[in-house]
C-alpha cells in the first residue's frame, strides 16, 4: 500500500540529500505538475447535466427516427399499392 505524503513532507526529506534550492525547485515543479494535471482532467470531465443533455438528446433523436421510419414505410407501401393497381388494372 502507497503511503502519501505532502509537498512538505518531500521537500524535508529531500533538503538533506539534494540541497535546498534543488529540493525547493524539485517540489515546486512537481506541485505545479500536479495542479496542470489536475486542471487538465477536469476540463474533460462530463457533469451530471452534460449526461442529462446527452441522454435527452438521444430520446429526441430516437424519436424522430421512428417517425421518419414510420413515414418512410408508409409511403413506400403506398408506392407499392400504387404500383399493384396500375399493373392489376391493365
Amino acid at each position: 500500500m502507497a503511503t502519501t505524503i505532502t509537498i512538505t513532507q518531500l521537500y524535508q526529506l529531500l533538503e538533506p540529500k539534494i540541497g535546498k534550492k534543488e529540493a525547493e525547485t524539485l517540489t515546486t515543479y512537481i506541485n505545479e505538475k500536479i495542479t496542470d494535471e489536475v486542471k487538465s482532467a477536469s476540463v474533460t470531465l462530463a457533469t451530471k447535466e452534460d449526461i442529462a443533455n446527452v441522454r435527452n438528446e438521444i430520446a429526441n433523436s430516437k424519436a424522430d427516427m421512428i417517425k421518419w421510419m414510420f413515414i418512410f414505410w408508409v409511403g413506400q407501401l403506398a408506392a407499392m399499392f400504387g404500383l399493384l393497381y396500375f399493373f392489376i388494372k391493365k
